[in-house]
This record gives structure tokens, sequence and C-alpha cells, in this order.
């Protein structure tokens, strides 16, 4: 008993580690997938290409359902608030997480919109928004006064020169403006959605975390459908006219299983994802963790890539970069576990 208390005590520790790595294995093939469809590389396409917003509504059902199959599956329900309406106990979201979930909505639905613009690879869409959502960490730790120590400082640093690096071999540094907006609602969005966490969550309390965690996930993945079905019924122009195309012709098409592909891993990253983040740490500790784990993704999947007619190995400064992102989890890695054997051998002295 005292050994398997001692094991589970471990693994509760260290579950970032395993939050990371689970993070890392949805996002390679969520990040490869929607490269393949926008360049039109699945076989099924013929050479032809889909526009990111025609990827959106299918995806995003994909997302929504997987949401609801993981959130029950783990019995997770109980811990969000409850109302009771017709001596039914209801779920719903508190003011605050609700505004969390419309953020980490934009968040879903940015994310895929920045792979697939034409001229920018999946390593520079990712140095654009990884670069952005780090720099706001230590803003972010010192709005709701959070101590930093002096290993997160050592990843977060090594995490900015993992990125700083890919930009000596990028191919140009001219984005198109659509992409831009998306980005830079990308990291807004982050920017308020991580202060929603600190003052809410981020405890060593699991039910107030898992609380955060399904209130937000209960808002956000409808809310991004919600807007797609607006955007078709009601929107005009070109990227209305994308968002009603992906409602409506992608069902009956051999590639689908594609598409749904990068829903149900979408909605993979953000559970991990979200569980890194959702961690008692400082964001300088947590973000580049979550961070890192996204590089080296991106690193393997467009490695990936090359098996793919006309698609080129990642550069020699993204593997440095890599080498970088290694060092750095090694640094966020080490001392924290150092401490915590510290930390478990004073309290069996004491207890002698």
């Amino acid at each position: 008993i005292i050994s398997n208390n001692s094991f589970i005590k471990k693994l509760s520790e260290n579950s970032i580690w395993i939050f990371a790595c689970g993070y890392f294995a949805c996002y390679v093939p969520y990040s490869l997938m929607t490269k393949l469809l926008s360049k039109g590389l699945i076989r099924s396409l013929n050479g032809q290409s889909l526009a990111g917003f025609s990827i959106l509504p299918v995806s995003g059902i994909a997302t929504l359902i997987t949401m609801l199959i993981f959130i029950t599956s783990m019995g997770w329900w109980k811990y969000a608030s409850h109302t009771k309406i017709m001596g039914l106990n209801i779920p719903h979201p508190t003011r605050w997480t609700f505004l969390s979930g419309l953020c980490t909505s934009l968040i879903i639905g940015t994310t895929t919109l920045a792979y697939t613009f034409e001229g920018v690879s999946i390593v520079f869409a990712m140095l654009l928004m990884r670069g952005g959502v780090l720099i706001i960490a230590p803003i972010i730790d010192a709005i709701s006064k959070r101590h930093v120590r002096w290993f997160s400082w050592a990843g977060l640093f090594g995490a900015m020169c993992a990125l700083l690096v890919s930009l000596v071999d990028t191919d140009g540094y001219n984005i198109p403006l659509l992409c831009a907006i998306v980005i830079l609602i990308y990291i807004a969005s982050y920017f308020i959605r991580f202060q929603f966490m600190s003052k809410l969550a981020k405890t060593e309390k699991r039910e107030t975390n898992l609380r955060y965690f399904v209130e937000e996930q209960m808002v956000s993945t409808p809310t991004l459908v919600i807007i797609l079905a607006l955007t078709a019924i009601l929107g005009r122009g070109e990227i209305s006219d994308a968002v009603r195309f992906g409602f409506s012709a992608h069902w009956r098409m051999p590639y689908l299983w594609a598409v749904i592909f990068i829903g149900v891993f979408s909605q993979g990253t953000g559970i991990f994802g979200t569980l890194v983040f959702l961690d008692k740490s400082e964001n300088t500790y947590c973000i580049p963790i979550n961070r890192a784990s996204s590089i080296l993704a991106g690193v393997i999947a467009t490695y990936l890539l090359t098996m793919y007619p006309n698609q080129h190995a990642p550069y020699t400064s993204q593997l440095i970069g890599a080498g970088f992102i290694v060092i750095s989890i090694l640094f966020m890695s080490i001392p924290p576990m150092l401490d915590n054997q510290k930390t478990m051998l004073k309290h069996t002295e004491q207890s002698k």
C-alpha cells in the first residue's frame, strides 16, 4: 500500500509532463493533417487544396463531439456548477468561465486557420503564435502576483531562443494580412484566458481545476460551432462562402475522415494543453512546457510532410531550435524533481 501511494504521489507530482506528452502526441497528427488538406496532398483531393475556413465546420463538430465523449467518459460533469431545472441538475459555466470559454473557442479556430495559409510554413506560423504566448507568460504572473522560480526563467529563455533561431532560415517574413489578424486574435485570446485561469484555478485542489476545465470546455467548442453556423447563414463574402462550403460539401467526400481527424486531435491538444496550463505552478513554468511540446511536434510534423512530393525537411536552424527546447525541458524538469526528492527525504526523516 505504501509503495502504491508513493507511486501515485510521484505520478501526481509529474502529471504536467504526462499531459505535455499527450499534448505532443495529439499535436503532431493535428498539425500534419491540417497542412496536408490545405496543400491538397491527400490523394482523394486530386491536388485541390481546401481553404482553412472550409475545414473548420466539420472539424469543429468533431471537436465538439470529442469533448462531450471525453468529459462524459471521465465522469467530470459533476465538477461543474449545477442548477436545478424541473428537477434536473443541469451543469453550467459561471460568468468568468463562460468568458474564458469564448476566448478558448477563438484559440481553437485561429490555431487551425494559422496552418492553412499559402506560403506560411508550420514552423513559421508556430513561431509567431508560440513566441507571442511565451512573451505574455511572465506578464500574467506579474499581474496575478505569482512567484517565478529561476528554472522557469531558464525554460522561458530557452524556448524563446528556439523560436528566434528558427527565424534564420525562414523564407521571408511577409505574411498575409488575414494570417496576421488571425495570430493577433490568438495571442489576445490567450492573454485574457490566462488571467481568468490564474484567478479561478491553478490551485492544489483538483476539484477546483477540474471545475474550471469542464465549465470552459462546455462553452468553447459549442461556441465555435455556433459562430461558424451563423457565419454560414448570415455572412457574405469569400470567408462566408468557404464556411458554407465546409458545412455542405465534405460529408460525402472520401477525404471526410481527414477533416474529422483534425477535429478529434484538435480537441486532444485542447484537453492536454489546458491540463498543462492548469498546473498549480507559475505561468512562466507551465507555458514554456506547453509551447516546447508543440514546437517539437511541429518539427516532427514537418519531417513527416517530406514523405510527400516537393516538401522540404526542417532547416538546420529549426533543428538547433529543437535542441534548445530539449535543454529547456531539462532545466524545467530536473530541478523540481530534485526539490521533490529533498522534500520527501525531509518528511521521511521527520516521521522517523
